[in-house]
């Protein structure tokens, strides 16, 4: 059974930073492309935010490039995001997912606040 675990999250003001983690247990490491997903309050649906493959290669969303960046351990099964440089539209629930999403996969997010 796959399992996903978020980390990371908390409250920080415009142009800080943030890492996140999301930590899985089960067989997911064996799919090709992990990736971030977040869901900004109010909003219904969740927007790809970045994505690894298992080779290292990676795409991000227009809105994040530059400033985010994915990356994973596949030893300790581990996604991360380091995020620089937030803005307040960055505020959101994140959340970890195979790429593409697997519904079964969703985790309960941590919760990113960038607040002055």
């Amino acid at each position: 059974q796959v399992q996903l675990v978020e980390s990371g999250g908390g409250l920080v003001q415009p142009g800080g930073s943030l890492r996140l983690s999301c930590a899985a247990s089960g067989s997911i490491f064996s799919i090709n492309a992990m990736g971030w997903y977040r869901q900004a309050p109010g909003k219904q649906r969740r927007e790809s935010v970045a994505a690894i493959t298992s080779g290292g290669s990676t795409n991000y969303a227009d809105s994040v490039k530059g400033r985010f960046t994915i990356s994973r351990d596949n030893a300790k099964n581990t996604v991360y995001l380091q995020m620089n440089s937030l803005k307040p539209e960055d505020t959101a629930v994140y959340y970890c997912n195979a790429v593409p999403f697997d519904r079964r996969y969703w985790g309960k997010g941590t919760l990113v606040t960038v607040s002055s």
